[in-house]
Protein backbone atom coordinates (compact mmCIF):
# COMPACT_ATOMS: atom_id res chain seq x y z
CA UNK A 1 0.00 0.00 0.00
CA UNK A 2 1.27 3.55 -0.51
CA UNK A 3 0.16 7.51 0.45
CA UNK A 4 -2.19 7.34 -2.22
CA UNK A 5 -4.54 5.82 -0.32
CA UNK A 6 -4.44 8.57 2.69
CA UNK A 7 -4.92 11.69 0.65
CA UNK A 8 -8.39 13.30 0.13
CA UNK A 9 -8.50 12.82 -3.75
CA UNK A 10 -12.05 11.76 -3.94
CA UNK A 11 -13.98 14.30 -5.18
CA UNK A 12 -14.42 17.97 -6.90
CA UNK A 13 -15.61 21.08 -5.12
CA UNK A 14 -18.25 21.52 -7.74
CA UNK A 15 -20.20 18.75 -5.36
CA UNK A 16 -20.07 20.88 -2.40
CA UNK A 17 -22.57 23.56 -3.04
CA UNK A 18 -25.35 21.29 -1.42
CA UNK A 19 -23.63 18.93 1.02
CA UNK A 20 -19.79 18.66 0.06
CA UNK A 21 -20.22 14.77 0.79
CA UNK A 22 -16.85 14.24 -1.00
CA UNK A 23 -15.49 15.30 2.53
CA UNK A 24 -16.64 12.15 4.31
CA UNK A 25 -15.45 10.96 7.27
CA UNK A 26 -13.39 8.29 4.80
CA UNK A 27 -11.33 10.00 3.96
CA UNK A 28 -8.51 7.93 2.30
CA UNK A 29 -10.39 7.69 -0.86
CA UNK A 30 -9.70 6.37 -4.60
CA UNK A 31 -10.71 9.06 -6.87
CA UNK A 32 -14.27 8.19 -8.34
CA UNK A 33 -14.58 6.56 -11.69
CA UNK A 34 -18.06 7.87 -12.66
CA UNK A 35 -17.71 11.54 -14.46
CA UNK A 36 -18.63 13.72 -11.42
CA UNK A 37 -16.44 16.42 -13.05
CA UNK A 38 -19.21 18.67 -15.00
CA UNK A 39 -17.29 20.45 -17.40
CA UNK A 40 -20.05 22.93 -18.39
CA UNK A 41 -19.82 24.04 -14.91
CA UNK A 42 -17.03 26.51 -14.46
CA UNK A 43 -18.03 28.76 -17.69
CA UNK A 44 -18.67 32.13 -15.32
CA UNK A 45 -16.94 33.95 -12.54
CA UNK A 46 -19.74 33.30 -10.26
CA UNK A 47 -19.37 29.47 -10.81
CA UNK A 48 -15.42 29.77 -10.39
CA UNK A 49 -15.93 31.67 -7.30
CA UNK A 50 -18.97 29.05 -5.79
CA UNK A 51 -15.78 26.47 -6.76
CA UNK A 52 -13.67 27.64 -3.96
CA UNK A 53 -16.28 28.94 -1.65
CA UNK A 54 -15.84 25.98 0.98
CA UNK A 55 -12.37 25.79 0.89
CA UNK A 56 -13.41 28.48 3.66
CA UNK A 57 -15.50 26.27 5.94
CA UNK A 58 -16.18 23.10 5.19
CA UNK A 59 -12.42 21.27 4.76
CA UNK A 60 -11.37 23.02 7.93
CA UNK A 61 -14.86 21.22 9.84
CA UNK A 62 -12.79 18.25 11.40
CA UNK A 63 -10.03 20.74 12.47
CA UNK A 64 -11.83 23.60 13.90
CA UNK A 65 -14.64 21.30 15.54
CA UNK A 66 -12.42 20.34 18.59
CA UNK A 67 -8.34 19.51 17.73
CA UNK A 68 -8.47 23.66 17.27
CA UNK A 69 -8.48 24.11 20.62
CA UNK A 70 -7.09 20.66 21.64
CA UNK A 71 -3.33 21.34 19.85
CA UNK A 72 -3.41 25.01 19.96
CA UNK A 73 -4.64 25.52 23.45
CA UNK A 74 -4.79 22.17 25.75
CA UNK A 75 -1.25 21.04 24.10
CA UNK A 76 0.28 24.69 24.82
CA UNK A 77 -1.12 24.40 28.61
CA UNK A 78 -3.22 27.47 28.55
CA UNK A 79 -6.05 25.81 29.02
CA UNK A 80 -7.55 22.28 30.25
CA UNK A 81 -10.25 19.82 30.15
CA UNK A 82 -10.47 17.79 33.45
CA UNK A 83 -12.24 15.00 32.09
CA UNK A 84 -12.13 15.17 28.08
CA UNK A 85 -9.00 15.70 25.69
CA UNK A 86 -6.69 14.35 28.49
CA UNK A 87 -3.71 13.39 25.69
CA UNK A 88 -3.06 16.74 24.99
CA UNK A 89 -3.52 18.31 28.44
CA UNK A 90 -1.15 15.66 29.85
CA UNK A 91 1.24 15.93 26.69
CA UNK A 92 1.20 11.79 26.37
CA UNK A 93 -0.69 12.32 22.97
CA UNK A 94 -0.96 8.86 20.96
CA UNK A 95 -1.72 7.56 17.20
CA UNK A 96 -4.69 6.62 18.26
CA UNK A 97 -6.05 9.92 19.75
CA UNK A 98 -8.73 11.24 17.94
CA UNK A 99 -8.21 15.12 17.81
CA UNK A 100 -4.77 13.96 15.98
CA UNK A 101 -6.25 12.10 13.63
CA UNK A 102 -8.92 14.59 12.95
CA UNK A 103 -6.69 17.56 12.76
CA UNK A 104 -4.61 15.33 10.20
CA UNK A 105 -7.28 14.83 7.80
CA UNK A 106 -9.18 17.61 7.69
CA UNK A 107 -5.41 19.53 6.89
CA UNK A 108 -5.55 16.99 4.04
CA UNK A 109 -8.68 17.39 3.17
CA UNK A 110 -7.55 21.15 2.54
CA UNK A 111 -4.62 19.78 0.57
CA UNK A 112 -6.53 17.48 -1.41
CA UNK A 113 -9.85 19.97 -2.34
CA UNK A 114 -7.13 22.78 -2.77
CA UNK A 115 -5.15 20.43 -5.22
CA UNK A 116 -8.46 19.60 -7.37
CA UNK A 117 -9.81 22.94 -7.48
CA UNK A 118 -6.56 23.83 -8.84
CA UNK A 119 -6.82 21.29 -11.29
CA UNK A 120 -10.32 21.61 -12.44
CA UNK A 121 -10.22 25.92 -12.82
CA UNK A 122 -7.27 25.23 -14.72
CA UNK A 123 -8.92 22.47 -17.06
CA UNK A 124 -12.71 23.57 -17.22
CA UNK A 125 -13.16 27.04 -16.70
CA UNK A 126 -14.30 28.61 -19.91
CA UNK A 127 -13.93 31.41 -21.98
CA UNK A 128 -16.32 33.82 -20.16
CA UNK A 129 -14.30 33.48 -16.72
CA UNK A 130 -12.60 36.40 -16.79
CA UNK A 131 -8.77 36.00 -16.19
CA UNK A 132 -8.80 37.92 -13.28
CA UNK A 133 -11.42 35.45 -11.32
CA UNK A 134 -9.12 32.82 -12.47
CA UNK A 135 -6.22 33.83 -11.17
CA UNK A 136 -7.51 34.64 -8.17
CA UNK A 137 -9.49 31.56 -7.16
CA UNK A 138 -6.14 29.88 -7.94
CA UNK A 139 -4.35 32.03 -5.59
CA UNK A 140 -6.93 31.13 -3.27
CA UNK A 141 -6.72 27.29 -3.49
CA UNK A 142 -3.26 27.76 -3.17
CA UNK A 143 -3.43 30.49 0.38
CA UNK A 144 -5.38 27.23 1.70
CA UNK A 145 -2.59 24.39 0.57
CA UNK A 146 -0.02 26.31 2.07
CA UNK A 147 -1.96 27.93 5.18
CA UNK A 148 -2.98 23.61 6.15
CA UNK A 149 0.67 22.74 4.98
CA UNK A 150 2.11 25.00 8.07
CA UNK A 151 -0.42 23.40 10.52
CA UNK A 152 1.36 19.80 9.24
CA UNK A 153 4.69 20.77 9.62
CA UNK A 154 4.49 22.19 12.86
CA UNK A 155 2.44 19.47 14.44
CA UNK A 156 4.25 16.61 12.58
CA UNK A 157 7.23 17.56 11.34
CA UNK A 158 8.31 15.58 7.91
CA UNK A 159 4.91 15.37 5.87
CA UNK A 160 4.25 14.37 2.26
CA UNK A 161 4.04 17.27 -0.24
CA UNK A 162 1.07 16.72 -2.72
CA UNK A 163 0.45 18.97 -5.39
CA UNK A 164 -1.58 16.61 -7.99
CA UNK A 165 -4.15 14.39 -6.01
CA UNK A 166 -4.36 11.57 -9.57
CA UNK A 167 -0.70 11.06 -10.42
CA UNK A 168 -0.73 9.31 -7.09
CA UNK A 169 -2.45 6.73 -8.25
CA UNK A 170 0.37 5.54 -10.53
CA UNK A 171 3.33 6.53 -7.77
CA UNK A 172 4.71 4.05 -5.12
CA UNK A 173 7.16 5.97 -3.99
CA UNK A 174 5.66 9.06 -2.51
CA UNK A 175 7.19 9.75 0.93
CA UNK A 176 7.06 12.18 3.76
CA UNK A 177 9.45 15.63 2.92
CA UNK A 178 11.61 17.18 5.43
CA UNK A 179 9.98 19.99 7.03
CA UNK A 180 12.86 22.31 5.94
CA UNK A 181 11.46 21.45 2.30
CA UNK A 182 7.86 21.87 3.63
CA UNK A 183 8.64 25.62 4.51
CA UNK A 184 10.19 26.10 1.02
CA UNK A 185 7.66 25.25 -0.31
CA UNK A 186 4.63 26.76 1.74
CA UNK A 187 6.68 29.53 1.89
CA UNK A 188 6.90 29.83 -2.35
CA UNK A 189 3.24 28.73 -2.57
CA UNK A 190 1.94 31.82 -0.47
CA UNK A 191 3.96 34.47 -2.23
CA UNK A 192 2.80 33.36 -5.33
CA UNK A 193 -0.97 33.57 -3.70
CA UNK A 194 -0.13 37.41 -2.86
CA UNK A 195 0.56 37.93 -6.29
CA UNK A 196 -2.57 36.95 -7.80
CA UNK A 197 -4.70 37.90 -4.52
CA UNK A 198 -6.26 41.07 -4.46
CA UNK A 199 -6.04 44.48 -2.02
CA UNK A 200 -9.84 44.47 -1.90
CA UNK A 201 -12.07 41.08 -1.25
CA UNK A 202 -13.68 40.34 -3.94
CA UNK A 203 -16.82 39.37 -1.86
CA UNK A 204 -17.20 39.89 1.97
CA UNK A 205 -14.62 37.30 3.87
CA UNK A 206 -12.59 36.56 0.84
CA UNK A 207 -8.95 36.29 0.98
CA UNK A 208 -7.18 39.93 -0.23
CA UNK A 209 -3.05 39.90 -0.71
CA UNK A 210 -2.58 41.57 2.89
CA UNK A 211 -4.34 37.96 3.88
CA UNK A 212 -1.42 36.68 2.54
CA UNK A 213 1.05 38.67 3.34
CA UNK A 214 0.14 38.57 7.03
CA UNK A 215 1.06 35.07 6.63
CA UNK A 216 4.58 35.37 4.84
CA UNK A 217 4.82 37.44 7.90
CA UNK A 218 4.38 34.53 10.25
CA UNK A 219 5.98 32.24 8.06
CA UNK A 220 9.23 34.08 7.93
CA UNK A 221 9.29 33.91 11.39
CA UNK A 222 8.55 30.31 11.84
CA UNK A 223 11.19 29.62 9.34
CA UNK A 224 13.82 31.82 10.47
CA UNK A 225 14.00 29.01 13.74
CA UNK A 226 13.33 26.51 11.01
CA UNK A 227 16.67 27.72 9.22
CA UNK A 228 19.09 27.54 12.50
CA UNK A 229 17.73 23.78 13.19
CA UNK A 230 17.70 24.08 16.61
CA UNK A 231 21.28 26.31 17.07
CA UNK A 232 19.53 28.80 19.20
CA UNK A 233 20.45 31.51 16.29
CA UNK A 234 17.57 32.47 14.28
CA UNK A 235 18.19 32.77 10.14
CA UNK A 236 18.37 37.07 9.94
CA UNK A 237 17.00 37.19 6.23
CA UNK A 238 14.04 35.70 7.23
CA UNK A 239 13.72 37.50 10.43
CA UNK A 240 14.42 40.60 8.08
CA UNK A 241 11.39 39.35 5.32
CA UNK A 242 9.12 38.85 8.76
CA UNK A 243 9.46 42.50 9.19
CA UNK A 244 9.10 43.26 5.72
CA UNK A 245 5.94 41.76 5.17
CA UNK A 246 4.70 42.72 8.68
CA UNK A 247 5.16 46.32 7.73
CA UNK A 248 3.22 46.63 4.41
CA UNK A 249 0.43 44.59 6.53
CA UNK A 250 0.45 47.33 9.10
CA UNK A 251 0.76 50.35 6.69
CA UNK A 252 -0.88 49.80 3.81
CA UNK A 253 -3.67 46.86 4.11
CA UNK A 254 -6.30 49.40 5.76
CA UNK A 255 -6.65 46.83 8.53
CA UNK A 256 -6.90 48.43 12.26
CA UNK A 257 -7.57 46.95 15.60
CA UNK A 258 -11.05 47.24 17.23
CA UNK A 259 -11.35 49.77 20.22
CA UNK A 260 -12.16 47.05 22.62
CA UNK A 261 -10.93 43.73 22.47
CA UNK A 262 -14.14 42.07 23.80
CA UNK A 263 -15.79 43.60 21.11
CA UNK A 264 -13.91 41.21 19.09
CA UNK A 265 -16.04 38.41 19.92
CA UNK A 266 -19.25 39.87 20.28
CA UNK A 267 -21.54 38.83 17.98
CA UNK A 268 -22.03 39.73 14.96
CA UNK A 269 -18.31 40.28 14.65
CA UNK A 270 -17.64 38.81 11.20
CA UNK A 271 -15.12 40.04 8.85
CA UNK A 272 -14.38 43.10 10.88
CA UNK A 273 -11.76 45.62 10.48
CA UNK A 274 -8.84 43.76 12.30
CA UNK A 275 -9.82 40.09 10.59
CA UNK A 276 -6.70 39.84 7.97
CA UNK A 277 -8.59 35.73 7.43
CA UNK A 278 -11.23 34.07 9.31
CA UNK A 279 -13.12 30.60 8.30
CA UNK A 280 -16.57 31.84 6.57
CA UNK A 281 -19.38 29.35 9.07
CA UNK A 282 -22.70 30.12 8.41
CA UNK A 283 -26.19 29.08 10.53
CA UNK A 284 -27.30 26.11 8.29
CA UNK A 285 -29.51 23.45 9.66
CA UNK A 286 -29.18 20.68 7.99
CA UNK A 287 -25.95 21.30 6.16
CA UNK A 288 -23.45 19.58 8.27
CA UNK A 289 -19.80 20.70 8.32
CA UNK A 290 -20.29 24.46 7.34
CA UNK A 291 -21.39 25.70 10.68
CA UNK A 292 -19.39 26.47 13.79
CA UNK A 293 -19.58 23.80 16.01
CA UNK A 294 -16.80 24.78 18.63
CA UNK A 295 -18.91 26.64 20.62
CA UNK A 296 -21.00 23.66 21.82
CA UNK A 297 -17.91 22.24 23.51
CA UNK A 298 -17.11 25.70 25.17
CA UNK A 299 -20.07 26.73 26.93
CA UNK A 300 -19.77 26.00 30.54
CA UNK A 301 -22.94 24.69 30.70
CA UNK A 302 -26.53 24.40 28.94
CA UNK A 303 -27.95 27.41 30.55
CA UNK A 304 -26.46 29.45 27.95
CA UNK A 305 -26.36 27.69 24.85
CA UNK A 306 -28.88 26.06 22.14
CA UNK A 307 -28.99 22.14 23.63
CA UNK A 308 -25.31 21.86 24.02
CA UNK A 309 -22.88 23.41 26.50
CA UNK A 310 -20.44 20.55 27.02
CA UNK A 311 -17.71 22.54 28.30
CA UNK A 312 -18.20 22.32 31.96
CA UNK A 313 -14.69 20.83 32.61
CA UNK A 314 -12.86 22.97 30.35
CA UNK A 315 -11.00 26.38 31.30
CA UNK A 316 -7.73 28.35 32.10
CA UNK A 317 -5.01 26.44 33.68
CA UNK A 318 -3.24 27.66 36.95
CA UNK A 319 -0.05 28.90 34.65
CA UNK A 320 -2.56 30.49 31.97
CA UNK A 321 -4.24 32.78 34.72
CA UNK A 322 -1.40 33.99 36.55
CA UNK A 323 -0.08 35.46 33.34
CA UNK A 324 -2.23 38.37 33.60
CA UNK A 325 -0.80 41.34 35.40
CA UNK A 326 -2.65 41.97 38.52
CA UNK A 327 -2.68 38.37 39.70
CA UNK A 328 -0.33 38.18 42.01
CA UNK A 329 0.96 34.86 44.07
CA UNK A 330 0.46 34.64 47.85
CA UNK A 331 1.27 31.80 50.45
CA UNK A 332 -1.56 29.57 49.83
CA UNK A 333 -2.28 30.35 46.22
CA UNK A 334 -2.98 33.54 44.12
CA UNK A 335 -5.13 36.78 44.57
CA UNK A 336 -5.82 40.25 42.90
CA UNK A 337 -7.71 41.64 39.89
CA UNK A 338 -6.50 42.68 36.69
CA UNK A 339 -6.87 45.55 34.85
CA UNK A 340 -6.09 43.52 31.75
CA UNK A 341 -9.70 43.34 29.79
CA UNK A 342 -8.57 40.10 27.75
CA UNK A 343 -9.49 37.86 31.50
CA UNK A 344 -12.89 38.78 31.54
CA UNK A 345 -13.09 38.56 27.57
CA UNK A 346 -11.47 34.71 27.69
CA UNK A 347 -12.44 33.33 31.02
CA UNK A 348 -14.86 33.80 33.08
CA UNK A 349 -14.45 34.12 36.50
CA UNK A 350 -17.80 34.08 39.50
CA UNK A 351 -19.33 36.52 39.29
CA UNK A 352 -18.79 38.52 36.40
CA UNK A 353 -21.58 39.91 33.89
CA UNK A 354 -21.87 39.58 30.35
CA UNK A 355 -25.13 41.28 29.41
CA UNK A 356 -24.74 39.69 25.43
CA UNK A 357 -25.84 36.42 26.54
CA UNK A 358 -28.49 35.07 28.24
CA UNK A 359 -28.50 32.78 31.29
CA UNK A 360 -31.70 30.58 32.23
CA UNK A 361 -32.42 30.26 36.16
CA UNK A 362 -35.25 29.27 37.92
CA UNK A 363 -38.45 31.03 37.26
CA UNK A 364 -36.86 32.79 33.98
CA UNK A 365 -33.98 34.25 32.66
CA UNK A 366 -31.21 37.51 32.99
CA UNK A 367 -28.05 38.27 31.70
CA UNK A 368 -24.99 35.69 32.30
CA UNK A 369 -23.79 36.12 35.80
CA UNK A 370 -21.14 33.47 35.87
CA UNK A 371 -21.90 31.27 38.93
CA UNK A 372 -20.21 30.55 42.35
CA UNK A 373 -21.13 27.47 43.69
CA UNK A 374 -18.81 27.42 46.86
CA UNK A 375 -17.32 24.20 45.73
CA UNK A 376 -14.06 22.90 44.43
CA UNK A 377 -15.48 23.17 40.99
CA UNK A 378 -15.53 26.53 40.43
CA UNK A 379 -12.76 27.71 38.57
CA UNK A 380 -12.33 29.85 34.77
CA UNK A 381 -14.80 28.69 32.49
CA UNK A 382 -14.17 29.71 28.50
CA UNK A 383 -16.02 32.94 27.33
CA UNK A 384 -14.11 33.34 23.99
CA UNK A 385 -16.18 32.34 20.78
CA UNK A 386 -19.31 31.30 23.18
CA UNK A 387 -21.84 33.81 22.18
CA UNK A 388 -25.29 32.24 23.34
CA UNK A 389 -28.44 31.59 22.73
CA UNK A 390 -30.16 32.03 19.82
CA UNK A 391 -31.83 34.65 20.93
CA UNK A 392 -28.26 36.31 21.77
CA UNK A 393 -27.51 36.08 18.19
CA UNK A 394 -30.48 37.15 16.12
CA UNK A 395 -31.79 33.27 15.97
CA UNK A 396 -28.41 32.43 13.98
CA UNK A 397 -27.91 29.35 16.93
CA UNK A 398 -28.78 25.72 17.34
CA UNK A 399 -27.25 23.03 18.96
CA UNK A 400 -23.82 22.36 17.45
CA UNK A 401 -24.61 25.23 14.88
CA UNK A 402 -23.41 28.21 15.21
CA UNK A 403 -22.46 30.73 12.15
CA UNK A 404 -19.80 32.86 13.87
CA UNK A 405 -16.20 33.03 12.16
CA UNK A 406 -13.57 31.47 13.22
CA UNK A 407 -10.09 33.89 13.59
CA UNK A 408 -7.38 32.39 11.67
CA UNK A 409 -4.56 35.40 11.63
CA UNK A 410 -5.61 39.19 13.09
CA UNK A 411 -3.59 42.42 12.87
CA UNK A 412 -3.00 42.23 16.34
CA UNK A 413 -0.51 39.33 15.56
CA UNK A 414 1.15 41.38 12.68
CA UNK A 415 1.99 43.91 14.97
CA UNK A 416 3.63 41.29 17.84
CA UNK A 417 5.34 39.38 14.50
CA UNK A 418 6.85 42.72 13.73
CA UNK A 419 8.48 43.38 17.33
CA UNK A 420 9.79 39.67 17.68
CA UNK A 421 11.47 40.38 14.10
CA UNK A 422 13.06 43.54 15.20
CA UNK A 423 14.34 41.98 18.42
CA UNK A 424 15.51 38.96 16.65
CA UNK A 425 18.40 37.09 18.29
CA UNK A 426 19.15 40.07 20.42
CA UNK A 427 18.48 39.54 24.59
CA UNK A 428 16.18 42.62 24.02
CA UNK A 429 15.43 45.39 21.86
CA UNK A 430 14.35 49.59 22.88
CA UNK A 431 13.77 50.10 18.79
CA UNK A 432 10.59 53.07 19.11
CA UNK A 433 8.69 51.54 16.33
CA UNK A 434 8.34 47.64 17.64
CA UNK A 435 8.06 49.27 21.33
CA UNK A 436 4.90 51.28 19.59
CA UNK A 437 3.83 48.06 17.52
CA UNK A 438 3.87 45.82 20.79
CA UNK A 439 2.26 49.00 22.86
CA UNK A 440 -0.99 48.90 20.32
CA UNK A 441 -1.91 45.56 21.59
CA UNK A 442 -0.68 45.84 25.11
CA UNK A 443 -2.91 49.48 25.92
CA UNK A 444 -5.74 48.08 23.78
CA UNK A 445 -6.46 45.93 26.77
CA UNK A 446 -6.56 48.32 29.42
CA UNK A 447 -2.48 48.06 30.56
CA UNK A 448 -0.57 51.00 30.70
CA UNK A 449 1.81 51.46 28.17
CA UNK A 450 5.23 49.19 28.37
CA UNK A 451 8.24 50.92 28.70
CA UNK A 452 11.08 48.38 29.29
CA UNK A 453 13.24 47.33 26.60
CA UNK A 454 11.44 44.18 24.99
CA UNK A 455 12.45 40.70 25.72
CA UNK A 456 11.32 37.56 24.03
CA UNK A 457 9.63 36.70 26.95
CA UNK A 458 7.53 39.88 27.25
CA UNK A 459 6.34 39.34 23.50
CA UNK A 460 5.51 35.18 24.42
CA UNK A 461 3.69 36.37 27.57
CA UNK A 462 2.21 39.24 25.19
CA UNK A 463 1.13 36.54 22.74
CA UNK A 464 -0.27 33.92 25.18
CA UNK A 465 -2.38 36.31 26.44
CA UNK A 466 -3.75 37.99 23.34
CA UNK A 467 -4.25 34.83 21.86
CA UNK A 468 -5.29 32.26 24.16
CA UNK A 469 -8.59 29.89 23.04
CA UNK A 470 -7.59 30.72 19.48
CA UNK A 471 -5.40 27.73 19.21
CA UNK A 472 -2.03 30.01 18.46
CA UNK A 473 0.12 29.16 21.41
CA UNK A 474 0.74 25.76 20.90
CA UNK A 475 2.39 26.85 17.28
CA UNK A 476 4.10 29.59 19.11
CA UNK A 477 5.81 26.60 21.17
CA UNK A 478 6.57 25.11 18.56
CA UNK A 479 8.15 27.74 16.47
CA UNK A 480 10.71 28.63 19.76
CA UNK A 481 11.45 24.70 19.68
CA UNK A 482 12.45 24.81 15.88
CA UNK A 483 15.53 27.43 17.11
CA UNK A 484 15.55 26.94 20.89
CA UNK A 485 14.16 23.62 22.10
CA UNK A 486 15.54 23.65 25.51
CA UNK A 487 13.58 27.07 26.11
CA UNK A 488 10.40 25.36 24.67
CA UNK A 489 10.69 22.54 27.20
CA UNK A 490 11.49 25.44 30.08
CA UNK A 491 7.92 26.55 29.45
CA UNK A 492 5.99 23.37 29.33
CA UNK A 493 7.24 21.51 32.16
CA UNK A 494 7.34 25.01 34.29
CA UNK A 495 3.51 24.87 33.84
CA UNK A 496 1.18 23.77 36.59
CA UNK A 497 -2.30 22.74 33.84
CA UNK A 498 -4.72 22.63 36.37
CA UNK A 499 -7.89 23.71 37.80
CA UNK A 500 -8.25 25.84 40.74
CA UNK A 501 -11.12 27.52 43.32
CA UNK A 502 -11.87 30.94 42.22
CA UNK A 503 -13.63 32.77 44.98
CA UNK A 504 -14.70 35.96 44.75
CA UNK A 505 -14.47 38.91 48.05
CA UNK A 506 -18.30 39.58 46.79
CA UNK A 507 -20.77 38.13 44.86
CA UNK A 508 -21.95 39.40 42.34
CA UNK A 509 -19.67 42.26 40.72
CA UNK A 510 -16.67 40.95 42.60
CA UNK A 511 -13.89 43.86 43.13
CA UNK A 512 -10.43 40.70 43.56
CA UNK A 513 -10.76 36.98 43.77
CA UNK A 514 -8.82 34.73 45.61
CA UNK A 515 -7.46 31.55 43.86
CA UNK A 516 -6.09 28.40 45.63
CA UNK A 517 -5.35 25.11 44.06
CA UNK A 518 -7.72 22.35 44.11
CA UNK A 519 -6.67 19.94 46.55
CA UNK A 520 -8.02 16.74 44.89
CA UNK A 521 -6.70 16.99 41.95
CA UNK A 522 -3.46 14.25 41.72
CA UNK A 523 -0.27 16.08 42.10
CA UNK A 524 1.16 14.27 38.90
CA UNK A 525 -1.49 15.55 36.47
CA UNK A 526 -0.26 19.39 37.44
CA UNK A 527 2.83 19.36 35.09
CA UNK A 528 4.38 17.82 32.55
CA UNK A 529 7.22 15.85 30.84
CA UNK A 530 8.17 17.79 27.56
CA UNK A 531 11.17 16.41 25.80
CA UNK A 532 12.25 15.40 22.16
CA UNK A 533 10.57 12.39 21.81
CA UNK A 534 7.66 13.77 22.65
CA UNK A 535 7.27 17.23 21.75
CA UNK A 536 6.13 16.28 17.88
CA UNK A 537 2.93 14.93 17.41
CA UNK A 538 2.84 11.16 15.98
CA UNK A 539 1.57 9.99 12.55
CA UNK A 540 -2.31 8.97 13.03
CA UNK A 541 -2.08 4.88 13.64
CA UNK A 542 -4.26 4.31 11.01
CA UNK A 543 -2.15 6.29 8.29
CA UNK A 544 0.86 4.16 9.14
CA UNK A 545 -1.08 0.67 8.95
CA UNK A 546 -2.49 2.10 5.23
CA UNK A 547 0.81 4.26 4.24
CA UNK A 548 3.36 2.15 5.52
CA UNK A 549 5.80 4.89 3.04
CA UNK A 550 5.07 7.39 5.64
CA UNK A 551 7.48 5.53 7.75
CA UNK A 552 10.44 6.32 5.92
CA UNK A 553 13.24 9.20 6.32
CA UNK A 554 11.92 11.81 4.79
CA UNK A 555 13.62 13.40 1.53
CA UNK A 556 13.96 17.24 0.23
CA UNK A 557 11.30 17.74 -2.09
CA UNK A 558 13.09 19.74 -4.44
CA UNK A 559 16.41 17.51 -5.29
CA UNK A 560 13.48 14.54 -5.91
Amino acid sequence: MTITKHIPIGATLITVLLAFSACNKGFLEKPPTDAIVDANFYQTDDQVLAATALLYSKVWFDYNDKASYNLGDFRAGTAYSAYNDRGNVLFNTTGDNPDNGAAWRSFFIVVGQANLAIQNINTYAGSAVSPTVKRLAIAEARFMRALAYRFLVMNWGAVPIIENNLTLLSDTTVQRNTPESVWKFITNEMRAAAEDLPEEPIRPGRLTKWSAEGMLARFYLNRAGVASGGGGTRDQVFLDSAKYYAERVINLSGASLLTNYADLFLFPYDNNAESLFSLQWAFAPGAWGTQNSTPAYLAYSGDIANGDGWGGDKGATWWMLSLYDGITPTETGMEGRTLDQRLKATFMLPGAHYPEITQTIPGGSQELVFPFTGTDVNFASIKKYVTGKADDVGGQAASQNYGHDTYMQRLAEIYLIYAEAVLGNGASTTDATALEYFNKVHTRSGLPPFEDPLTLDVIFKERFIEFAMEGMAWYDLVSLHYYNPAKAYEILNGQDREKFFAEPDQFPNPTSWTFTKTPWVDVDTRGIDANSGNFLLPIPTAELSQAPNLRKPPVDYFNK
